[in-house]
């Protein structure tokens, strides 16, 4: 009874973890729809994608160390409750403005999410191995689960409203909150650090004010408010490291980070996943606003890339008994590499095939990376250190994804406009303006624009290569992680109440 309790628990822990790493791609194939009914510009549809994401990747270690002290089964279920509720607000919300904030008030709820689920599979499974293969299933559920989500996102909007991108997470979310406290162990630190306000204040300071410098830098003819936001949200972020370098229990333990093969895998985490998620962006809109296909056709061609990711990550353990995981996790990013250079030979709708095998193969060598890199971080710093150490392996994640929209939604855009000549913000306003020209006009203004986006997804299958190439030198060079010693957890039936 005790296993068939923690599997079907770690069932229920699936939920949350597959919806929140969904949220943070669900809106790629509904932001031409959903823009046209809200009349969303350029800038507003960055911050509808990246709002939610900053906001979990600002905030999961804050909620961590909440969980720790209220605990962590309570936190799931008061996140679970408010990710239901917020997420009909924002699938009737009426104008811009109000779906960024929902969409920022649901990244609060998803950051008390996605530490909870990882820190109970620890209470949950105290024999090593079957704790590894629930960290596997959990990885694969969380890496596929940003994939996927255009996929289910794109047979909603066919049938349905866009709205219907958010109203999927509250039936689930609803048997998380039934089941939960039957299936889940409650635990709570008697030595949970202190939650410092000050700096959960600087950092998300130091994130959001980076972040709008970088996104307004693309728009604005005269660049000085943008600057002077990236100049002082990186005074901030300053003042944060700082300061949890001076504290006796950091928000963030910066000092973590003397750690080689810490650090490496961390930023290979979450450059990785700047490089996935950029690429995702571009490639589901180039297929449903350059080729032409509905949003159905467009995540049916997608959904490779959400397949090569749960390929890759569940066969990522087989393959580290074979080869090193340092070599398997290179590997792999090489593989990645390669298959973003596919998309630079992207032209038409001939050469769709070179598309899907392109997305195909980035994705599957992603696997070896998501499903060992977790444990990587944790085996690379002491056993007391080791949850400290896994709520920055989920910062950077999400941090990472964000930041993909942001940054190479940004190139993407700069492309775009010098190739229009600064006559077009997005390829989505041309197709809105070419309804009102004259059908020649009309004609020529789509032909430009298609090309010019079709140019920034060629810069964009560069950069990602340039990022995988890169990660997969940095994790060849970092010594390998030990650890002989499992940290102890605590009896799963002990723990239940």
């Amino acid at each position: 009874m005790r296993v068939n309790r923690a599997w079907l628990g770690l069932v229920v822990l699936m939920l949350p973890t597959l919806l929140v790493a969904m949220d943070m791609t669900a809106l790629l194939l509904a932001l031409p729809q959903l823009s046209a009914d809200l009349g969303a510009t350029n800038v507003q549809q960055l911050w509808i994608s990246d709002s939610y994401g900053f906001m979990v990747a600002g905030l999961v270690i804050t909620t961590g160390t909440l969980g720790d002290r209220i605990g962590r089964r309570r936190l799931l279920m008061i996140g679970g409750a408010a990710f239901a509720v917020l997420s009909v607000v924002a699938a009737f919300a009426v104008n811009p403005l109000m779906l960024i904030v929902t969409r920022a008030l649901l990244g609060v709820a998803g950051a008390t999410l996605a530490p909870s689920t990882l820190a109970l599979i620890t209470n949950m499974f105290r024999d090593e191995r079957q704790r590894g293969k629930a960290i596997a299933i959990w990885a694969t559920c969380q890496f596929t689960g940003g994939a996927l989500g255009p996929v289910l996102a794109g047979f909603l909007l066919q049938h349905f409203w866009w709205g219907s991108v958010f109203l999927v997470a509250v039936p689930a979310m609803a048997l998380l909150l039934l089941a939960g406290p039957f299936l889940l162990p409650e635990f709570r630190s008697d030595q949970a650090g202190r939650l410092d306000l000050a700096s959960v204040g600087l950092s998300l300071a130091a994130v959001l004010l980076m972040v709008y410098g970088v996104k307004q830098l693309t728009v604005e003819s005269v660049p000085v408010v943008p600057a002077v936001a990236l100049v002082v949200g990186a005074a901030i972020g300053l003042l944060f490291v700082r300061r949890q370098l001076r504290l006796e229990t950091p928000l963030l333990d910066l000092r973590l980070l003397r750690n080689r093969p810490f650090t490496a895998v961390l930023v290979a985490l979450a450059f990785a996943g700047i490089a996935m998620a950029g690429t995702g962006l571009l490639v589901t809109q180039f297929l449903q606003s350059v080729l032409g296909f509905s949003p159905a056709a467009a995540a049916v061609l997608f959904a490779p890339m959400g397949l090569g990711v749960a390929v890759g990550t569940m066969a990522a353990p087989a393959l580290a008994r074979r080869v090193k995981q340092t070599t398997a996790i290179a590997g792999g990013l090489v593989g990645s590499a390669l298959g973003s250079l596919l998309l630079v030979g992207a032209d038409g709708a001939s050469d769709l095939p070179l598309v899907m095998i392109g997305i195909t193969v980035l994705a599957l060598g992603t696997g070896p990376l998501f499903a060992l890199g977790t444990g990587l971080v944790v085996g690379s710093v002491p056993p007391e250190r080791a949850g400290s150490a896994a709520s920055m392996s989920e910062t950077g994640n999400y941090f990472g994804g964000s930041l993909g929209f942001a940054l190479l939604g940004v190139v993407a855009a700069v492309v775009y406009r010098s190739r229009m000549d600064g006559t077009s913000d997005s390829l989505a306003g041309a197709v809105a303006a070419s309804r009102h020209l004259p059908a020649g006009q009309g004609a020529e203004l789509l032909h430009t624009a298609r090309e010019a986006f079709t140019a920034s997804l060629h810069v964009t299958g560069v950069v990602a290569a340039v990022i995988f190439a890169g990660l997969a030198v940095l994790i060849l060079t970092m010594r390998p992680a030990t650890r002989t010693t499992p940290a102890a957890l605590p009896d799963y039936e002990a723990t239940r109440s």
